[in-house]
């Protein structure tokens, strides 16, 4: 059972700079008229619907749905109705970081992120959040990180017990855990019945990754090491920033069994893509910082990220440019090849972590997923009904169709088309909440910095 946590000061603060009128805008009836709807558990267009929305779920569908009094009505004429996406590696941190991370999120159609760096803050934000009280996503929240040589195996496994205690839905592994330090986590969670997230350490390795059938696997990471052949010149501890170092040595012909014997342990993916592609690509950070999307996030934490790009490509010790774009090619090739075997694939950037602004980056690992050779109802399967079915929330969520969680996006364009139509937000409902073109765009100017 999750613990109710007293609303401490700081998230009081993070309410007053977030609540709209949320709660209340979540009992007014909502109805899309005319509209394309995108149901998302078949790769079909229904056309003319009417959706009803009350009280934070979608009540009705159909082509003659007569809409209850006092709703508001939305003109769906021309547009394109989808579930909201969610956000598997994101982060959230505490009210004044929140005050922006969240409502991004929110606005560009993210309806559901999964934290993967939790604080006991988070969890009374994941409650305020749930009712409607906060304009954010549904929050899915882990515990304080798992890393470090330093956490011996008796802290760790009670650590597991005390993050179960406190109502923490996973657990998050980061780099740095010993062998015998993860198997006590593992075994502590095991007894639990808790799952765990994350990184791969480098001395646990991905067959132990496997067979201890974590829940997903984020950056596929440990899987370039796995690769390394018997005999190869390097280690796997040479593998630098996840793995870029070993690219000349790598054999892709052991992708094939490494994807078998992660389909069978049920294990997911989340890729952080779009984060790989910003560190290997030949962009300067002038140029990454010019976009559009670092209009809306923290001018000092931009220019960090610009002067250490630069950097990076005036370094010596970076990869040249032909071994760098190798590197996401290969990682592209995993994604298909294990989509292809029928490994879950689940959305997912990493934001806000380097490049990666809330929103934006969400909908740019899409893109990477058609890059890779999903087509674009396959990548938008990634952030709807794929991670329904990993939430064991089949038929509730990722989905229009009645009895359905109320989050959704209006586009302007069909997204099935073009995967970059999913940008073309009309307007969203967040947790049964309508917010339309011209209040989206006022939320929108105040979160720009520059």
């Amino acid at each position: 059972m999750r613990r109710s946590l007293v609303l401490a000061p700081v998230l009081a603060a993070a309410a007053m700079l977030l609540t709209a009128p949320a709660a209340e805008a979540r009992q007014q009836p909502i109805v899309i008229r005319n509209v394309s709807v995108i149901p998302m558990d078949r790769e079909e267009v229904l056309q003319g619907q009417t959706v009803v929305v009350r009280d934070g779920s979608i009540v009705a569908m159909g082509e003659n749905v007569p809409a209850p009094d006092g709703a508001t009505v939305v003109d769906g004429t021309g547009r394109f109705l989808m579930p909201g996406l969610a956000e598997m590696h994101a982060h959230v941190a505490g009210a004044e970081m929140n005050a922006r991370i969240l409502p991004l999120f929110a606005l560009h159609g993210i309806t559901t992120v999964r934290g993967m760096l939790g604080a006991p803050q988070h969890l009374v934000l994941r409650d305020s959040l749930a009712a409607g009280h906060v304009l954010g996503p549904r929050l899915v929240t882990s515990g304080p990180s798992f890393s470090g040589a330093g956490l011996t195996p008796e802290a760790a496994a009670q650590r597991v017990r005390d993050q179960h205690a406190a109502g923490y839905d996973l657990l998050k592994i980061h780099p740095g855990l010993t062998r015998a330090t993860f198997d006590a986590m593992a075994s502590a969670a095991g007894a639990v019945g808790l799952r765990f997230s994350g990184h791969v350490p480098l001395d646990v390795g991905l067959d132990r990754a496997i067979e201890a059938r974590y829940e997903t696997i984020d950056h596929l990471d440990g899987f370039m090491e796995a690769l390394l052949p018997p005999g190869a010149p390097v280690g796997r501890s040479d593998g630098g920033w996840f793995g870029l170092n070993l690219v000349p040595y790598v054999d892709m012909g052991g992708l094939p069994g490494i994807v078998a014997r992660v389909r069978a342990a049920g294990i997911a993916m989340v890729p952080t893509q779009t984060l790989m592609e910003f560190f290997a690509n030949d962009m300067t950070g002038d140029e990454l910082a010019a976009r559009e999307d670092y209009a809306y996030w923290v001018p000092g934490q931009v220019e960090q990220w610009r002067q250490q790009k630069n950097a990076r490509l005036a370094s010596a010790d970076t990869p040249p440019s032909g071994q760098r774009a190798r590197y996401n090619e290969i990682r592209r090739e995993m994604i298909r090849v294990m989509h292809d075997a029928g490994v879950a694939i689940l959305l997912g950037s990493d934001a806000p972590q380097v490049w990666n602004v809330p929103g934006f980056s969400t909908h740019r690992e899409l893109a990477e997923y058609v890059a890779a050779g999903l087509t674009p109802y396959q990548a938008l399967r990634t952030g709807t009904t794929a991670i329904a079915e990993h939430l064991g929330e089949v038929g509730s969520s990722g989905v229009v169709r009645p009895g359905a969680r109320a989050d959704l996006v209006l586009l302007d364009a069909n997204p099935l088309e073009d995967i970059g139509n999913t940008l073309r937000i009309h307007g969203v409902i967040v947790n049964g909440r309508w917010i339309g073109p011209s209040e989206r765009q006022r939320l929108l100017d105040g979160l720009r910095t520059r």
